[in-house]
């Protein structure tokens, strides 16, 4: 297989959009060994203390427009089985194990800092069992469209895209499918993702670089995450939930962790699930809010 864009090449149009200057932050691919296997990540600038992951099925990159927008040194890392990170031959990326994997990408490219933890779905409750397992890396935790008490039929957009076909014959046929699933709001912002999220087989065809579209046999990704409520409730770091107007909270599930962590700032955006794609200029400002103690 093989990539064929320039990974960089969308960050002026996303700078453009968001007013930013595009060459602010000099952004470089970074590689750290782990357990999980070899882990990639974007790094902006140097001696980061906010770090950013990605929800699954997608990959550091997300970001780009947020952190652009933010204009903060930043390390977003491909979760592994995503992005430019290695594949478990396991299947296992819980919260827990990427959470592990993490923490040896921060212990490597900022040693020393305690950071905030910036987590989008799979990568908010990676993020939390962060949180749980390495208390002294984490000063702040922004937990963003998910929830532990999140319910799998809540997630079914997402479930019902990975079911599908995952060999296509173009990349504009992908984006086809998820605007016709109702993932995403610009045709532009997802023929971006798109181009940076998969890759060319030698025959042609367009194929997802993330392990979520080819598992092996018999194998799924668990969204039971229940077990990391006594990990964000008992936590001591400042607390901020991004959630999205038709994203995959409903007011019950947000009620819940209202009244679990009640000292959590809870932001509304509206926006789908992917908040830092929809709407980055919005949450890059509820984060600048949250980083200096003013979430509203």
């Amino acid at each position: 297989m093989s990539d064929d864009r320039d990974e960089f090449a969308f960050l002026a149009e996303e700078a453009a959009e968001v007013g930013a200057p595009a060459g602010l932050l000099a952004v470089r691919r970074v590689g750290v060994t782990t357990a999980a296997g070899a882990v990639s990540a974007l790094l902006w600038g140097d001696s980061p203390d906010l770090t950013l992951l990605h929800g699954g099925g997608l990959n550091a990159h997300t970001w780009d427009t947020t952190i652009l927008a933010l204009g903060r040194r930043a390390l977003a890392v491909d979760l592994p089985g995503h992005g430019d990170s290695a594949w478990r031959d396991d299947f296992d990326y819980a919260p827990r194990p990427n959470a592990r994997a993490v923490a040896t990408v921060i212990d490597a490219v900022a040693p020393g800092t305690r950071h905030t933890v910036v987590g989008q779905s799979l990568g908010g409750v990676t993020a939390i069992a962060l949180a749980e397992s390495r208390p002294d890396l984490v000063e702040r935790l922004v937990i963003v469209d998910v929830s532990p008490g999140l319910r799998a039929e809540d997630a079914t957009q997402v479930a019902d895209f990975l079911a599908g076909p995952q060999v296509f014959g173009s990349r504009e046929e992908i984006v086809e499918k998820a605007l016709a699933a109702g993932i995403g709001f610009s045709r532009r912002a997802l023929a971006r993702g798109v181009a940076l999220n998969t890759r060319v087989r030698d025959d042609g065809t367009i194929v997802f670089k993330h392990h979520l579209a080819d598992p092996p046999p018999g194998a799924r990704l668990n969204i039971d995450f229940r077990y990391l409520w006594p990990a964000l409730e008992n936590t001591t770091v400042p607390v901020l939930l991004v959630h999205g107007t038709h994203g995959f909270l409903t007011p019950e599930t947000v009620g819940e962790f209202r009244s679990r962590v009640p000292r959590a700032e809870i932001v509304e955006i509206e926006a789908g699930h992917n908040i830092q794609e929809h709407q980055p200029a919005a949450l890059a400002a509820a984060l600048a809010s949250f980083l200096t103690g003013s979430a509203a």
